[in-house]
Protein backbone atom coordinates (compact mmCIF):
# COMPACT_ATOMS: atom_id res chain seq x y z
CA UNK A 1 0.00 0.00 0.00
CA UNK A 2 1.39 3.40 -0.99
CA UNK A 3 1.63 5.83 1.91
CA UNK A 4 -0.17 9.14 1.25
CA UNK A 5 1.93 12.18 0.44
CA UNK A 6 2.41 14.56 3.36
CA UNK A 7 1.54 18.25 3.06
CA UNK A 8 2.08 20.99 5.64
CA UNK A 9 0.15 24.25 5.25
CA UNK A 10 1.87 26.84 7.43
CA UNK A 11 0.47 30.34 7.57
CA UNK A 12 -0.01 33.58 9.44
CA UNK A 13 -3.31 35.45 9.45
CA UNK A 14 -4.25 38.53 11.43
CA UNK A 15 -7.95 38.93 10.70
CA UNK A 16 -8.83 35.69 8.92
CA UNK A 17 -8.34 36.20 5.19
CA UNK A 18 -5.19 34.09 4.88
CA UNK A 19 -6.66 31.57 7.34
CA UNK A 20 -9.59 31.08 4.94
CA UNK A 21 -7.21 30.62 2.01
CA UNK A 22 -5.07 28.20 4.05
CA UNK A 23 -8.06 26.00 4.81
CA UNK A 24 -8.93 25.90 1.11
CA UNK A 25 -5.33 24.99 0.23
CA UNK A 26 -5.50 22.19 2.80
CA UNK A 27 -8.80 20.98 1.32
CA UNK A 28 -7.23 20.84 -2.13
CA UNK A 29 -4.30 18.80 -0.86
CA UNK A 30 -6.70 16.42 0.88
CA UNK A 31 -8.67 16.06 -2.36
CA UNK A 32 -5.41 14.86 -3.91
CA UNK A 33 -5.19 12.15 -1.25
CA UNK A 34 -2.61 13.87 0.97
CA UNK A 35 -2.28 13.78 4.71
CA UNK A 36 -2.34 17.42 5.78
CA UNK A 37 -1.16 19.39 8.77
CA UNK A 38 -2.61 22.92 9.07
CA UNK A 39 -0.42 25.14 11.25
CA UNK A 40 -0.72 28.81 12.24
CA UNK A 41 2.47 30.55 13.34
CA UNK A 42 2.52 32.33 16.68
CA UNK A 43 1.16 35.85 17.06
CA UNK A 44 4.03 38.16 17.95
CA UNK A 45 2.31 41.53 17.84
CA UNK A 46 1.89 43.25 21.23
CA UNK A 47 -1.52 42.78 22.88
CA UNK A 48 -2.30 46.48 22.66
CA UNK A 49 -1.91 46.37 18.87
CA UNK A 50 -4.13 43.30 18.59
CA UNK A 51 -6.78 44.66 20.94
CA UNK A 52 -6.91 47.95 19.04
CA UNK A 53 -8.46 46.10 16.08
CA UNK A 54 -11.49 44.05 17.20
CA UNK A 55 -11.43 41.71 14.18
CA UNK A 56 -7.76 40.92 14.88
CA UNK A 57 -8.46 40.05 18.51
CA UNK A 58 -11.52 38.02 17.53
CA UNK A 59 -9.65 36.00 14.92
CA UNK A 60 -6.90 35.23 17.42
CA UNK A 61 -9.53 33.83 19.79
CA UNK A 62 -11.28 31.94 16.99
CA UNK A 63 -8.08 30.15 15.93
CA UNK A 64 -6.73 29.37 19.38
CA UNK A 65 -7.16 25.66 18.64
CA UNK A 66 -4.97 25.70 15.51
CA UNK A 67 -1.61 24.19 16.40
CA UNK A 68 1.59 26.16 15.92
CA UNK A 69 4.22 24.74 13.56
CA UNK A 70 7.50 23.20 14.60
CA UNK A 71 10.54 22.01 12.72
CA UNK A 72 9.08 18.51 12.94
CA UNK A 73 6.25 19.61 10.64
CA UNK A 74 8.75 20.69 8.00
CA UNK A 75 10.78 17.50 8.39
CA UNK A 76 7.60 15.40 8.12
CA UNK A 77 6.25 17.04 4.98
CA UNK A 78 6.83 16.17 1.34
CA UNK A 79 5.31 19.52 0.36
CA UNK A 80 4.99 22.78 2.29
CA UNK A 81 2.74 25.68 1.38
CA UNK A 82 3.26 28.98 3.17
CA UNK A 83 0.58 31.63 3.49
CA UNK A 84 1.00 35.21 4.65
CA UNK A 85 -0.53 38.64 4.31
CA UNK A 86 1.66 41.21 2.60
CA UNK A 87 3.62 43.59 4.78
CA UNK A 88 4.93 46.36 2.55
CA UNK A 89 5.49 43.82 -0.23
CA UNK A 90 7.15 41.22 1.99
CA UNK A 91 5.95 38.36 4.23
CA UNK A 92 4.58 39.14 7.67
CA UNK A 93 7.14 39.22 10.47
CA UNK A 94 5.32 36.44 12.30
CA UNK A 95 5.92 33.99 9.44
CA UNK A 96 9.45 35.24 8.92
CA UNK A 97 10.19 34.66 12.61
CA UNK A 98 9.26 31.01 12.20
CA UNK A 99 11.32 30.69 9.03
CA UNK A 100 14.28 32.15 10.91
CA UNK A 101 14.22 29.17 13.30
CA UNK A 102 14.80 26.64 10.53
CA UNK A 103 18.60 26.98 10.33
CA UNK A 104 19.45 23.67 12.01
CA UNK A 105 17.07 21.70 9.80
CA UNK A 106 18.35 23.49 6.69
CA UNK A 107 21.98 22.83 7.69
CA UNK A 108 21.28 19.10 8.01
CA UNK A 109 19.69 19.00 4.55
CA UNK A 110 16.23 18.40 5.98
CA UNK A 111 14.58 21.11 3.90
CA UNK A 112 15.99 20.16 0.49
CA UNK A 113 14.13 18.44 -2.35
CA UNK A 114 10.66 19.16 -1.00
CA UNK A 115 7.89 20.91 -2.92
CA UNK A 116 7.23 24.50 -1.86
CA UNK A 117 4.54 26.98 -2.83
CA UNK A 118 3.11 30.20 -1.39
CA UNK A 119 -0.11 32.23 -1.23
CA UNK A 120 -1.00 35.66 0.10
CA UNK A 121 -3.50 38.47 0.57
CA UNK A 122 -3.24 42.26 0.66
CA UNK A 123 -5.67 44.94 1.70
CA UNK A 124 -5.51 46.71 -1.65
CA UNK A 125 -5.11 45.75 -5.29
CA UNK A 126 -1.43 45.74 -6.32
CA UNK A 127 -0.61 45.75 -2.61
CA UNK A 128 2.55 43.65 -2.92
CA UNK A 129 1.03 40.25 -3.58
CA UNK A 130 3.49 39.12 -6.24
CA UNK A 131 6.55 40.51 -4.45
CA UNK A 132 5.52 38.76 -1.23
CA UNK A 133 5.29 35.39 -2.98
CA UNK A 134 8.57 36.02 -4.80
CA UNK A 135 10.23 36.93 -1.50
CA UNK A 136 9.27 33.54 -0.11
CA UNK A 137 10.77 32.05 -3.26
CA UNK A 138 14.14 33.39 -2.12
CA UNK A 139 13.81 31.24 1.00
CA UNK A 140 12.94 28.18 -1.05
CA UNK A 141 16.03 28.70 -3.25
CA UNK A 142 18.24 28.68 -0.16
CA UNK A 143 16.58 25.52 1.08
CA UNK A 144 17.10 23.69 -2.21
CA UNK A 145 13.36 23.37 -2.63
CA UNK A 146 11.30 22.57 -5.70
CA UNK A 147 9.03 25.55 -6.28
CA UNK A 148 5.62 24.61 -7.68
CA UNK A 149 3.48 27.64 -8.59
CA UNK A 150 -0.08 27.23 -9.83
CA UNK A 151 0.76 28.88 -13.14
CA UNK A 152 -2.10 28.73 -15.62
CA UNK A 153 -2.64 25.00 -15.17
CA UNK A 154 -6.37 25.15 -14.42
CA UNK A 155 -9.19 27.25 -15.90
CA UNK A 156 -9.68 29.00 -12.55
CA UNK A 157 -6.24 30.56 -12.92
CA UNK A 158 -7.46 32.63 -15.84
CA UNK A 159 -10.09 34.05 -13.50
CA UNK A 160 -7.90 34.49 -10.42
CA UNK A 161 -5.09 35.92 -12.53
CA UNK A 162 -2.02 35.19 -10.40
CA UNK A 163 0.32 32.46 -11.69
CA UNK A 164 2.73 32.95 -8.76
CA UNK A 165 0.30 31.77 -6.09
CA UNK A 166 -3.22 32.28 -4.84
CA UNK A 167 -3.87 35.87 -3.78
CA UNK A 168 -6.82 37.92 -2.61
CA UNK A 169 -7.62 41.59 -2.05
CA UNK A 170 -8.97 41.65 1.49
CA UNK A 171 -10.37 45.14 1.02
CA UNK A 172 -12.95 43.61 -1.33
CA UNK A 173 -14.29 41.35 1.43
CA UNK A 174 -13.71 37.68 2.32
CA UNK A 175 -12.30 35.33 -0.32
CA UNK A 176 -14.97 34.35 -2.81
CA UNK A 177 -15.35 31.13 -4.76
CA UNK A 178 -12.75 32.05 -7.41
CA UNK A 179 -10.03 32.64 -4.80
CA UNK A 180 -11.04 29.54 -2.86
CA UNK A 181 -11.08 27.40 -6.02
CA UNK A 182 -7.63 28.74 -6.91
CA UNK A 183 -6.38 27.89 -3.42
CA UNK A 184 -7.74 24.35 -3.68
CA UNK A 185 -6.09 23.95 -7.07
CA UNK A 186 -2.77 25.13 -5.64
CA UNK A 187 -3.01 22.62 -2.80
CA UNK A 188 -3.89 19.79 -5.18
CA UNK A 189 -1.10 20.69 -7.60
CA UNK A 190 1.52 20.79 -4.85
CA UNK A 191 0.33 17.42 -3.50
CA UNK A 192 0.21 15.76 -6.91
CA UNK A 193 3.69 17.05 -7.76
CA UNK A 194 5.11 15.86 -4.45
CA UNK A 195 3.53 12.45 -5.00
CA UNK A 196 5.02 12.19 -8.50
CA UNK A 197 8.47 13.13 -7.21
CA UNK A 198 8.25 10.60 -4.41
CA UNK A 199 7.13 7.88 -6.80
CA UNK A 200 10.20 8.55 -8.91
CA UNK A 201 12.47 8.30 -5.89
CA UNK A 202 10.90 5.11 -4.56
CA UNK A 203 9.66 4.32 -1.03
CA UNK A 204 10.79 6.38 1.97
CA UNK A 205 13.84 4.99 3.73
Amino acid sequence: MVEPVRVAVIYYSATGTVHTLARAVAEGAEQAGARVRLRRVAELAPPEAVDAKPEWAQHLRDTADVAEPGLDDLAWADAVLFGTPTRFGTPAGQLKAFIDTTGPLWFSGGLADKVYSAFTASNTAHGGQESTILALGNVFYHWGGIIVPPGYTDPVQFRSGNPYGTSHVAGDGPPGEVALAAARHQGRRAAYTAAALRAGRGPRS
